[in-house]
C-alpha cells in the first residue's frame, strides 16, 4: 500500500527520493509527496496524483542531502494536497511520512484542537508531527519515543527535523520498514524496489524497533532505549527485475516470466533418485510431518485462493484433511488452535498485515506455522517456524500472476513432500514429480496462444457481468479468474461450483452473461460436459478452457486448450489463459492495468 522513502548522504536527497517513490508506484498509491532538510529550511513539496507530476512540480529550488517522501493510499481522508505524506508540525520544523493506522486518531486530534493546534488535514498522520513537536526531550529519538507512546494502532514512520539535520529517526509497529547501507550514505524504504538501485545490503527493523540513521550508519534500538543488534543481509533481485523491458505492462511481463519462475521454485528440490521432494526450509523432521492431522492453509485474495488449489492437492495426494481460509477472517472468529493441526500462511510480499496477524495470533495459542512468501526477510518469513520461499522474483502489478503459479507449484511441492513421508507410492512420487517438470514448457505453450487469448477477452470485454464455474480440482481457478477480471478490468465477474447452477445461478444465465467454464478432462468430465448443455439451452455464451481431445458441444464462443498434465497438476496451468484473458480484456478497456484502481499490492492494514 503507502510507501516510504529515506535518504541521507552526500548527494542530493530529492531526485534520490522521488526515484524511490516511483519504484514504489505499483504498491498503490493516490498522492505523494516529498520534504529534504535545507541549510535553514525544511523543504515540503506534495500533491495528489502521480509521481510523475509530483516530479515535473518540483521547484528547481529543492536542495537539501538528508529527506524523506512517501507515497498515499487514501485511509484517513481523501487524495488531496493537504492529506498527502510528509505532514509537518506546527512551527514548520518537522516532517513525518507514516504507513498504517493509528487507532486512537480520533481522540488525539481533539485533544491537540483543544490544546489550541490548527490540523491541516483529516489524517491519523498528523497528529504525530504535531505530538513530536510538544514532546520533551534532548534528542529527536526522545522526542519520538514519547509521541509513540501516546500512540495506538500499526505504524512504519521516518521522521526529520531542522534541529537535528544529520538524521532520520524510524520505527517500526506492524508496517515493514528496511535500512538500506550504502558507501557514505542510507537510505530508508518500506519495500526494497525503492533502494535496490543504490544498494542490496539492507536490514530488517522488527515491530517496536526504531534506528536513528546517519550518513555514516545507523543505530537499532527498542522503545526502553535499549541497542539491539542486527545483521545486514543481501537483496537476491536486481534493479533490472523492476523494470518493464520492452512489454507495455509489468503484468504481462509477468505472465511472460512464469516457466523460468517456476524453474526457480523447483530447482534443487525434486529428489529423482527417491522420487521426493527436499523442503529444508520447513525445519521438520519426517517424525514430525507423520503427526499431522489436519492443514490450515490461510491467505488473501489471489494468495486464498492458491490456497484453495494447495488444499485440494494435499487432501488428494497426501490424503490429510485439508482447507483454506481467508485470513482476514481467521482472528475474528476466535479458532480452535490443535496441536496436530499444520497452519500455512501464504503472502507474495510477506507483509499482509492479515495474514501475518493471524500468524501472530496462531503463534500465541501455540500452533505450528510455516510460510510460503516470495519476499526473504519479510515479516511473516520471520514470524513462522519454518518455510518455502516462492523464488518468483519481483512481482510489481498489483494483480498477481507469477507469484501465485508459484504458489500453487509450492503447494505441490508441500503435498509430494508429505505425501512421500506418508503412504504416497514411490511411483506416484516419480509421476507427479515428472508432472512438475512439464510445466515451464507447458506454461511457454499456453502463453504462445497469446494472441487468440487476446482476441477471446476483446469479446468478454464487452459484457457487464460474466460467469467463472469449476468442479472440484477446476472450482479455485474459477474463483481466480473471476478475480483477475473483476480487479483489472472492472467488469462483474462471479464464481460459481459448477454443481451449484441448478441451485440458484442458472436464473441469471442470459445471452448477455457469459460463463468461462473450467473443464477440465478428468474424472467428471461427463458431469461437467452436461452443465455446459445446461447453460447453453439458456442460451449463455460459453467459453471453455480445456483440454485436447475433449468433445465440448457445438456453439460454445470459443475453446480454450491448455496442455495436460498429471490431473492434480492440471489446475496450475488452467490459470494461465484466465491471466491473459484478465489482461487483455482490461488492455481492450483502456484500464491502468498495473494499477487498478481502489487495490493495492501489499496490503498492510486492515
Amino acid at each position: 500500500m503507502c510507501g516510504i522513502v529515506g535518504y541521507v548522504g552526500t548527494k542530493p536527497a530529492a531526485p534520490i527520493l522521488v526515484d524511490g517513490l516511483a519504484r514504489l508506484e505499483y504498491r498503490g498509491y493516490d498522492s505523494a509527496g516529498v520534504a529534504v532538510v535545507g541549510s535553514s529550511e525544511l523543504k515540503v513539496h506534495k500533491d495528489a496524483g502521480r509521481v510523475r507530476e509530483l516530479e515535473a512540480s518540483l521547484p528547481k529550488r529543492f536542495g537539501g542531502k538528508l529527506g524523506i517522501g512517501h507515497t498515499r493510499w487514501a485511509t484517513h481522508g481523501g487524495p488531496s494536497k493537504d492529506n498527502a505524506h510528509p505532514h509537518v508540525s506546527a512551527d514548520q520544523r518537522i516532517a513525518v511520512v507514516h504507513n498504517g493506522i493509528f487507532d486512537n486518531a480520533g481522540v488525539l486530534r481533539a485533544q491537540l484542537e483543544d490544546a489550541g493546534v490548527k490540523l491541516r488535514s483529516d489524517t491519523d498522520t498528523e497528529v504525530l508531527a504535531h505530538l513530536i513537536e510538544q514532546a520533551e526531550g534532548d534528542t529527536l529519538e526522545d522526542k519520538v519515543l514519547a509521541a509513540l507512546r501516546r500512540i495506538e494502532g500499526t505504524y512504519g514512520i521516518a521522521v526529520i527535523d531542522l534541529d537535528f539535520p544529520d538524521r532520520i529517526v524510524v520505527a517500526r509497529n506492524g508496517s515493514p520498514l528496511i535500512l538500506g547501507v550504502g558507501d557514505g550514505e542510507m537510505h530508508v524504504a518500506s519495500d526494497a524496489a525503492a533502494l535496490i538501485r543504490y544498494t542490496r545490503q539492507v536490514v530488517y527493523l522488527d515491530d517496536g524497533e526504531l534506528a536513528t540513521v546517519r550518513a555514516d550508519g545507523y543505530r537499532t534500538f527498542t522503545q526502553d532505549s535499549r541497542t539491539t543488534t542486527k545483521t545486514e543481509k543481501t537483496v537476491e533481485w536486481d534493479a533490472e527485475e523492476f523494470e518493464r523491458g520492452a512489454h507495455e505492462h509489468f503484468m504481462v511481463k509477468e505472465i511472460h516470466e512464469q516457466p523460468e519462475a517456476v524453474q526457480r521454485v523447483i530447482r534443487g528440490r525434486l529428489d529423482e533418485r527417491f522420487h521426493a521432494v527436499h523442503l529444508g526450509g520447513l525445519n521438520m523432521d519426517a517424525r514430525e510431518a507423520r503427526e499431522i492431522k489436519r492443514v490450515k492453509i490461510l491467505g488473501c485474495g489471489s494468495a486464498y485462493y492458491a490456497g484453495q488449489l494447495g488444499a485440494q492437492f494435499i487432501e488428494e495426494v497426501a490424503r490429510i484433511p485439508a482447507d483454506a481460509e481467508p485470513a482476514s477472517e481467521f482472528r475474528y472468529r476466535n479458532p480452535v488452535v490443535e496441536r496436530d493441526t499444520l497452519y500455512v500462511a501464504v503472502s507474495q510480499s510477506g507483509e499482509t498485515l492479515d495474514t501475518l496477524v493471524a500468524v501472530q495470533e496462531l503463534k500465541r495459542k501455540g500452533g505450528r506455522v510455516i510460510g510460503l512468501v516470495n519476499a526473504v526477510g519479510s515479516s511473516i518469513a520471520r514470524e513462522v517456524d519454518g518455510g518455502v520461499y516462492l523464488h518468483a522474483g519481483p512481482e510489481v502489478s498489483v494483480a498477481s500472476t507469477k507469484a501465485l503459479t508459484n504458489m500453487a507449484v509450492g503447494f505441490a511441492m508441500l503435498g509430494i513432500h508429505l505425501g512421500r513421508i506418508r503412504d504416497v507410492s514411490p511411483a506416484d512420487g516419480r509421476r507427479l514429480i515428472e508432472g512438475l517438470k512439464k510445466i515451464p514448457a507447458q506454461i511457454q505453450a499456453i502463453v504462445d496462444t497469446e494472441q487468440e487469448l487476446a482476441e477471446i477477452a476483446g469479446r468478454l470485454s464487452r459484457h457487464e457481468s460474466l460467469f467463472f464455474v469449476g468442479r472440484t480440482r477446476g472450482y479455485p481457478v474459477a474463483r481466480e479468474g473471476a478475480q483477475k477480471l473483476k480487479e483489472i478490468s472492472y467488469r462483474h465477474a462471479e464464481a460459481y461450483q459448477t454443481s451449484e447452477l441448478k441451485h440458484g445461478p442458472l436464473a441469471l444465465i442470459s445471452p448477455d452473461v457469459p460463463t468461462v467454464a473450467i473443464v477440465p478432462d478428468d474424472e467428471l468430465l461427463d458431469r461437467n460436459i452436461g452443465a455446459l448443455h445446461e447453460i447453453a439451452a439458456r442460451s449463455g455464451p460459453l467459453y471453455v478452457v480445456t483440454h485436447p481431445g475433449v468433445e465440448i458441444p457445438d456453439g460454445v464462443a470459443a475453446v480454450i486448450e491448455v496442455p495436460k498434465n498429471e490431473p492434480e497438476l492440471d489446475p496450475i496451468l488452467l490459470t494461465i489463459p484466465l491471466q491473459l484473458l484478465a489482461y487483455h480484456a482490461s488492455v481492450a478497456l483502456g484500464h491502468d492495468v498495473d494499477k487498478p484502481r481502489n487495490l493495492a499490492k501489499s496490503v498492510t492494514v486492515e
